[in-house]
């Protein structure tokens, strides 16, 4: 998303100067793209597991496995996208305009837009049904008795919370995601026509929006989390209140007497 911010919005393409700062450039941004969806796959799961009614399959949710995820699917990311630092490069389109982009042979650049179309598209299949199997799960666990959830210990509030928000911004990612895949498959049709300079500003334009719009879903977390998950809400206010140096307690013991105060004076 800094990126995008630096590239499009001001204008700054330093990567367009420097060979090594290209390759790095598209690289990282590879990995985060790939990545960041494999954890909120991998997010899915773990509360796919914790929702489940089986005491042996709740049992496979757990920090050091899902540690151990996350560092399985990063290094895999990491050397799938490889590639990217060898094929990537600063190339001349015009007497005076040169860009950081891929290799511009048709086989690459279509191994490149099958690619991110593929991922984007897996990655929501991948997540709609785990969101269906998630709540089909909450929904059983729903019909238990709530003394009996408690003999059970199948899920907490805080678990409740993370699953709707996980959900919703498996919906945000999904509907992002659909939106550059259109955008991808008509990058491929139309990379070989000849366009008119209109056409050439129109087409680059689109494509601005539509990096914008890509980015969106990464950096919706925090307001996902702020507007539906309580616990959150009320951890992220201890955590300002710390870095303000402020005790939550003492605040709340001023405020009581203020109000005790004025019901005094009334």
């Amino acid at each position: 998303m800094l990126s995008a911010i630096f590239t499009h919005g001001y204008n700054i393409t330093i990567q367009n100067n420097n060979v090594v700062l290209c390759k790095i450039y598209i690289y990282v941004s590879f990995i985060f793209a790939t990545g960041s969806p494999s954890i909120l796959i991998l997010a899915s799961i773990d509360r796919l597991l914790i929702s489940s009614q089986n005491v042996d399959t709740r049992l496979y949710s757990s920090k050091r496995l899902a540690y151990f995820m996350i560092s399985i699917s990063t290094c895999f990311w990491i050397l799938f996208n490889i590639h990217l630092l060898i094929k990537v490069n600063i190339y001349q389109f015009s007497p005076s305009f040169y860009l950081c982009s891929y290799e511009p042979t048709n086989l690459y650049l279509d191994f490149v837009y099958f690619f991110l179309s593929s991922i984007h598209t897996l990655y929501v299949i991948v997540l709609l049904i785990l969101s269906i199997f998630s709540f089909k799960n909450v929904h059983h666990i729903q019909l238990i008795p709530r003394q009996q959830q408690k003999e059970l210990r199948t899920m907490t509030k805080r678990d409740f919370q993370l699953l709707r928000c996980l959900f919703a911004e498996g919906i945000v990612f999904m509907i992002f995601a659909l939106l550059i895949n259109g955008y991808y498959f008509y990058a491929a049709i139309t990379r070989e026509q000849i366009r008119t300079p209109l056409q050439t500003a129109v087409e680059t334009f689109i494509g601005n929006v539509f990096s914008f719009l890509y980015n969106i879903p990464y950096c919706a977390n925090f307001f996902v989390f702020i507007s539906l998950s309580k616990a959150f809400r009320h951890d992220f206010k201890r955590l300002v209140y710390k870095i303000c140096g402020k005790n939550i307690m003492a605040m709340r013991e001023e405020n009581n007497q203020i109000n005790l105060a004025v019901m005094n004076q009334t």
